[in-house]
Formats: C-alpha cells, structure tokens, sequence
C-alpha cells in the first residue's frame, strides 16, 4: 500500500505541480506527515522534489527532471486517443499539428495489440457534426500565457488583430478563458474601453506581462534593477476579479449581442423553464412576461429564425420584424403543399 500511494504521489507531481500538502494529503487520503514522508522517499529513489512556501508554493518535481516514458493501460491509452481526436474535431486543441504530432507519438509507443485497437477506433469513428475550422485553433503560448495570467491575476498586453484585420495592442485583466461553439475566448477589463471585453483568442497575435506601475515604457522597475531581490510578482501590474463575475456567462451574453441585420423580438407561449431548456443564451434572450416569455434576438436571416420557431413546436406572436411574419407564412405555404403532396403510384415502395 505504501509503494503504491508513493507511486501515486508521483503521479500527482506529474500532472499538477504545486499541489499543497492538504491538497495532496486529501487526494492520498493520507496525512500531511505522511506526505512529507511520501516526498523523502521519492528523493531517497532519485526523484528530486522540492516543498516551497507561500501563495503559489507546494510540491513539485525540480525543473529540468525527466521521468522515464509513460506507461497506459489499455483504458489510458483510449482516453487520451480519444481525447486528441474530440479535440481535433471540437477545436478544443491548439496548433495545427499538435494533435497529429501528439497522436503520431503516443502511437509509436503503444504495444502492437492495442496500438491496432486504438487505429481501429480512429479509421471506424463516425461524428455527427462538421469539424471546427483550423483557423479556429488558438497557439499554445498565448493560451498558456492568458490562463497563468487569469489564473494569477496579472494584467497581459495583448496584440489582437480584428475581424476587420486590424492591428491594435490593449491591456487587459484577463478574468477567465471560455471555449464555446468550437472557439477560444479570453473576457476581462480592457483598459483602452474601460469595459469588460471579449477577445477571440486565435486573434491574439502576442500577449506578454504588462508593464509594472510607474514603469509605461516597460523598462524595468525597481525591482528588477541591479543590487534589488526580484520576486515572483515583482514588475507585474495585478488585479482582482469582480465578486460574482461568470465568464461563461458574459461570454455567452456577449456573443448573443453581437450585432446582425435583424432585431427580433418574439412572444412564445410556453413555461420560462421550457424555454430555457429550448432555446440556448448564445441564439436569444428569454424574459417571463405575464403573457408569456417574451424572445429578444438579432438574426442575420429572417428564415432560419422562422425555421427555429417552428420547430418549438409551441404558439408564439410575432412582435417585430415584419419580415418575420412573411417568413412564417412562406414557411407555413411549404408546408401546407408538402402535406397536401400525394405520392405517385410508381413512388411506393414495393411491400
């Protein structure tokens, strides 16, 4: 039992270094005395781990030191194939070729058998919507850097390019990373707006600490001079999430406003609950009224809008456009004639 909680030890310092001795003793199910003793043993057997105090301390293997290569049970290996490939699909992984690289290799490591079964499962898996465009996938450093930096709580200056493939550079409270619909997005305080944004994070063309107070040239402050003890924190600019800040949340809201060639506004007859259920917050906004749920959204085509209502499968009103309505009742019209179609004797299928 020892060896194996040492064992699993290990694999903790792998996988999330700078775990605390409560956050591994509970995760062992052990003591923190018992953790410390862990640790002596994993240095007594060659791998070196070093304790650290303060906010951002606690285990972790010395940098530099390489473990000898992974070994996956059959449900291992399938977990992280799979999790490449949805990831490929998703447009949750990064890079352009990351995913294939990292499958390549984990491939080449595989014993025969079940390297077979895992190819098996690539050539044979089917998907039931299209990829997510390559374009979509953000690099890895500027993800990285922007989740250390929310996670942290450090402003970053970013070099964002636009839809309209504009260049700009801007300071930004990173307040969380959000992937949604197959896209990254980083939400926080910008400060050349004074409001909270959201940035696509495949535009992020570079992101990098921010320049310390008293320091707008980036020069190095204080701190970082000649003859002056340089922390962790020193020359950065911090700040404090909001009490209550969703970035998913805002993310979704944010994306539902974005601007299109129609404002819609329907009333549905049906339970708040129900509609919420139904219609997503990134597609409309839902508020209750005493005549039912009143829907606010913009639309780039007055038809697909139609198509989505119909298919609620419950009364509504429409209140504005006007184009709404003549959309429904085309719609109705298709319909009503596909009903009223009789097949031809020669299109029934022989019994």
């Amino acid at each position: 039992m020892t060896v194996t909680r040492v064992l699993a030890l290990l694999e903790l310092l792998q996988a999330a270094p700078g775990l605390t001795g409560p956050e591994l003793a509970a995760r062992l199910e052990v003591d923190e005395r018992t953790v410390r003793r862990y640790a002596v043993r994993l240095s007594e057997l060659g791998v070196p781990v070093e304790a650290a105090r303060g906010r951002y301390g606690g285990y972790r293997l010395l940098p530099g030191y390489r473990l000898p290569p992974l070994m996956f049970t059959d449900d291992e290996a399938a977990a992280v194939v799979l999790g490449l490939l949805a990831g490929r699909r998703t447009g949750l992984s990064v890079g352009e070729t990351a995913t294939e690289s990292a499958l390549a290799k984990i491939q080449r490591v595989l014993p025969r058998a079940l390297r077979e079964r895992v190819e098996a499962v690539q050539a044979t898996l089917g998907h039931t919507r299209d990829p997510a465009p390559a374009e979509a996938r953000p690099k890895a450093g500027p993800l990285l850097t922007l989740a250390e930096a929310a996670r942290r709580g450090h402003t970053v200056r970013l070099a964002y390019r636009s839809w309209r493939q504009e260049s700009s550079e801007r300071d930004l409270d990173p307040y969380g990373l959000v992937f949604h619909s197959g896209r990254w997005y980083v939400t926080g305080l910008d400060h050349a707006s004074g409001q909270v944004r959201t940035f696509r994070v495949d535009r992020v063309e570079r992101v990098e600490p921010a320049a310390g107070p008293g320091e707008p040239d980036g020069r190095p402050g204080p701190a970082e001079r000649p003859g002056r003890a340089r922390g962790p924190e020193a020359g950065r600019r911090s700040f404090e999430v909001p009490d209550g800040f969703d970035p998913v949340a805002h993310v979704v809201a944010s994306l539902a406003a974005v601007p299109y060639r129609h404002e819609v506004e329907v009333l549905l007859e049906m339970p708040p609950a129900e509609a919420r259920e139904r219609v997503p917050a990134s597609v409309a906004t839902l508020t209750p009224t005493p005549r039912g749920v009143l829907l606010r959204a913009r639309a780039e085509r007055l038809d697909g809008m139609a198509l989505m209502l119909a298919g609620l499968g419950r009364p509504f009103t429409v209140v504005t456009p006007d184009g709404l309505r003549e959309e429904v009742r085309a719609l109705a019209g298709r319909l009503a004639r596909c009903a009223d179609a009789v097949p031809a004797p020669g299109d029934r299928p022989p019994v």
